[in-house]
């Protein structure tokens, strides 16, 4: 008899990410839905509800086995029983039940982790990250996530909260921070400090075709406008992104001298520009990171599932629940 089929969902700040799949491989989709992450814990977990169910009906009529558990990653603090207990970027959102309450509502085992730890599964038992022992995984999206695997391990913490450096703050006077603070590193080396910097190109006269883009309004643009100038080779773009690495490699060295890993897999939304982003970023790396001619080179790559690692490592947490 087949084994169930299983469903990943990756919970974001601005859109929820679903993908049904084999538990046998989880990387190939059966089903997928996106949908935009509605505002208020009610609305999430009707819009959670909604996306697996859709999916539940879709992997049923093509004719594929009956979904048998459910995984979800979230953005925030997600605690070791699925309690998601502080989203900065999902505003109002504090100690939602997510594991319990859909447990209970779709009458299927649901487990809970933080979204930058589903990329991590994911990468780790698929991707960039196969087969090694010490590994980080940092995505660079609307904020900053991250997963830790050591010793072969998935890193959780006392709490389940490990995992967490784009609120490391790295200028006290900096930028204020959603999670209440200042200056954290995110505020530097997400897609949202990407666009401040970018902004502040704009209004010095040295970001033209970004600016175009954005509709031609310096204050609409983002960190995807500066990707998308970089693919069509702008110099300017180029030039903000070079001084955006030095802030991403700021926190990697951080974290390095740390966690010691062998290689630090660069995911999320910004990791689009490629070697535009990780080679500056590896070039000021060097030169942040203690002692760095006396130790092993640490590889900073780029991730290899894109887009749909959480929603991947989701899955693969979820199927973890069939066989345990």
């Amino acid at each position: 008899m087949a084994e169930p089929s299983v469903i990943g969902v990756d919970l974001g700040g601005t859109k929820i990410l679903a993908r049904a799949a084999d538990p046998a491989d989880p990387t190939r989709a059966l089903a997928a839905a996106r949908v935009d992450t509605p505002r208020g814990a009610v609305a999430i977990i009707e819009a959670l509800a909604g996306v697996v169910g859709q999916l539940q009906a879709e992997v049923v009529a093509a004719g594929e086995p009956p979904v048998g558990s459910v995984g979800i990653g979230a953005a925030g603090l997600v605690d070791l029983g699925g309690v998601l207990r502080f989203a900065p970027n999902l505003p109002g959102v504090v100690d939602l039940e997510i594991g319990p309450t859909l447990t209970e509502r779709l009458g299927l085992p649901v487990v809970v982790d933080n979204d930058a730890n589903c990329a991590t599964v994911a990468e780790h038992r698929a991707g960039a990250a196969i087969g090694v022992e010490h590994a980080v995984l940092v995505t660079l999206g609307t904020g900053i996530g991250a997963g830790v695997v050591v010793d072969g391990v998935l890193l959780r913490g006392h709490a389940g909260f490990a995992g967490e450096p784009g609120h490391m703050v790295v200028d006290p006077s900096g930028p204020p921070c959603p999670c209440g603070r200042r200056g954290c590193w995110e505020r530097f080396a997400s897609g949202s400090g990407l666009g401040r910097l970018a902004r502040d190109a704009a209004e010095a006269g040295r970001a033209d075709r970004v600016v175009a883009l954005a509709g031609g309004d310096p204050e609409a643009v983002r960190g995807e406008h500066v990707t998308r100038a970089v693919l069509e080779g702008d110099p300017d773009a180029r030039a903000v992104l070079h001084d955006f690495a030095w802030w991403v490699a700021l926190g990697v060295a951080n974290l390095v001298h740390v966690l010691d890993p062998e290689v630090v897999v660069i995911g999320g939304g910004l990791v689009a520009a490629g070697e535009a982003l990780l080679e500056p970023t590896r070039s000021a790396y060097s030169g942040l990171v203690l002692g760095d001619s006396h130790r092993p080179v640490v590889r900073i790559v780029a991730a290899a599932l894109g887009p749909e690692a959480g929603a991947i490592g989701a899955a693969l947490l979820a199927a973890d629940l069939l066989g345990a």
